[in-house]
């Protein structure tokens, strides 16, 4: 997860971060952070724990003068929720500045990390994203792109990075394409770059194209620039992604995340139909598009079943279980004039542990459904990830200890159906190749973790 934007070449960039990091809170609540570099070079941080609504005032934003900026909000797949590993990183080195945010995991940190430290290197933060920053500190090339180039050699697993160095932004994707990265144009010439579509949308910026994966694009006030420094591997975009991450008003990977889960949810409904269902609903709302294609292929009435509070954030990256529990205990609340006395389908994206979706079930019972049936977008999942989703411990997830037959008992519901993987994979846009989908099937592209708990150390998002 998390989100990452920045701005190049526009007077008061950080107030434009400031309102694209609205648009990315989805992917990152944990804590939000801008730098933003003026015309001398000076460069200002601020970063605050919490939501970005929480933590940046005006008189915050207007401190950060300058025509550079980048900000981040983070989701921590590893490391603790402190403000030590809010990003992005600042940090002052022999050639000046090196700012940088990331989304992603590095799975090979630990290693990188120790010979960093036998080097001489001291680490400030329990985050991977510093490896990086050392490593751009320790190249020595001269121009900004080169220098990250050379940074990024060796360097294993998921990451999409904003970089500042001096007055040059980079943006770069890893050579498999895990996580998204596009770029857009303001009406008055800026470049931004961004997690996803939606957060263009709302700075009036037009879609350029998407950072390619392996590639650096360099912008600066001369113009924008690529460099291919590194070999463009088998495409593993995250399909979950499409499932869950992304906004449906965005279009990532090149396709609408709308239009992905509608389909989702029409392959459900194609290979897990509920014959004596009366209605469908979803589980608000990362599955409300799911839950329309659904309804739209088995000819149910959809209806508002579950009433979301849009004032508390997404449960599934609260970094905590407990926070997690308390969290659906006030996000939820069922209406009974619909489910009284119905047989009902409940869509949902996923189920990752399943104490969300037990306590959701409880609460659809409470309200009079007389059958509740469980229909689930994409497959189980299985595995820990460790390219940036907060499922290490396979232990955590229900899908990897139990039967569906076991699971539909757990958490109560008359019948459960996930989506088969190959339905997933082909439902999506531009499917089935080119997506990893390592926690649904075991598939990795990258060798695991030697000691896959050492990543606790480190996720920058």
């Amino acid at each position: 997860m998390c989100g990452i934007f920045g701005v190049q070449g526009v007077p008061g960039a950080a107030s434009i971060v400031h309102l694209g990091l609205y648009s990315l809170q989805h992917r990152g609540q944990e804590s939000a952070g801008i730098v933003a570099i003026d015309d001398d070079g000076t460069a200002r941080v601020a970063r605050k724990m919490g939501l970005v609504s929480d933590g940046f005032d005006g008189a915050t934003v207007g401190s950060l003068d300058g025509s550079l900026a980048i900000g981040h909000t983070r989701y921590s797949t590893a490391g603790s929720s402190t403000i030590d590993n809010a990003q992005p990183v600042l940090v002052r080195f022999r050639g000046g500045h090196i700012a940088l945010a990331h989304n992603g995991n590095l799975t090979n940190a630990t290693e990188l990390r120790h010979e960093l430290e036998n080097e001489g290197s001291i680490f400030s933060s329990t985050m991977d994203s510093e490896v990086l920053v050392h490593r751009l500190a320790k190249s020595s090339a001269e121009a900004p792109a080169t220098k990250l180039a050379e940074a990024l050699q060796g360097v294993e697993g998921a990451y999409s990075l904003l970089v500042v160095i001096g007055n040059t932004l980079l943006a770069t994707r890893d050579p498999r394409g895990w996580r998204p990265l596009v770029i857009g144009r303001t009406p008055d010439g800026a470049y931004v770059a961004a997690s996803e579509t939606c957060a263009l949308d709302i700075v009036s910026a037009s879609v350029v194209r998407e950072v390619e994966p392996g590639e650096i694009v360099a912008f600066d006030g001369t113009g924008i620039r690529s460099l291919k420094p590194l070999d463009r591997k088998e495409s593993r975009r995250c399909v979950f992604e499409y499932v869950y991450f992304s906004r449906p008003d965005s279009r990532v990977f090149g396709g609408s995340v709308d239009r992905a889960r509608r389909a989702l949810g029409r392959r459900l409904a194609t290979e897990c139909p509920a014959p004596s269902a009366e209605l469908v609903f979803s589980v608000p709302d990362s599955s409300n598009s799911a839950a329309l294609g659904f309804a739209e292929q088995s000819g149910l009435p959809l209806e508002l079943a579950l009433i979301r509070n849009h004032y508390v954030g997404r449960t599934f990256i609260q970094p905590t279980q407990a926070g997690r529990d308390a969290k659906v205990k006030v996000k939820y609340n069922a209406v009974r004039e619909v489910l009284d006395g119905k047989s009902v389908v409940m869509v949902d994206d996923s189920i990752v542990r399943g104490t969300t979706t037990r306590g959701l079930v409880a609460m659809v019972r409470a309200a009079g459904a007389r059958e509740v049936h469980m229909r689930v977008s994409s497959a189980p999942i299985t595995g820990p990830c460790y390219y940036g989703i907060d499922t290490p411990n396979r232990e955590e997830l229900i899908a990897a200890n139990m039967t569906t037959e076991q699971i539909a008992v757990h958490i109560g519901v008359d019948s459960l159906g996930y989506l088969s993987l190959d339905g997933m994979l082909e439902s999506v846009p531009d499917g089935p190749r080119g997506f990893c989908h390592a926690c649904f099937s075991g598939d990795y592209p990258t060798p695991p973790p030697t000691d896959p708990d050492k990543l606790r150390f480190g996720c920058g998002c």
